[in-house]
């Protein structure tokens, strides 16, 4: 379940209820049980609107990812030896 649900990251998803649609940039697992995914929209006159957070259960997820998540299996490496973030990743091309 924890890998497929970090396997969300980078996909265009919709939320049923509410019609957001984004990209799923983050996603958490928190003491409760709730696993949810944050929808961030697309950036409208220049501006980046807020994401917002939704139970997984909620999203329609699309089959276009628009960028790949980073290797979160490197569990001996320090966090200063993490993946590089997007703004040093070239995103994939269409």
């Amino acid at each position: 379940m924890i890998t497929a649900t970090i396997d969300l990251l980078g996909y265009r998803a919709k939320d049923k209820v509410t019609g957001l649609e984004g990209v799923i940039s983050s996603v958490c697992f928190d003491l409760y049980g709730c696993v949810q995914a944050a929808l961030t929209p697309p950036a409208k006159d220049g501006q980046v609107p807020c994401g917002q957070w939704f139970d997984v259960q909620r999203l329609e997820v699309s089959s276009i990812r628009v960028m790949s998540p980073p290797d979160f299996d490197a569990r001996a490496l320090s966090p200063a030896q993490y993946d590089s973030g997007p703004a040093e990743k070239a995103p994939p091309r269409a």
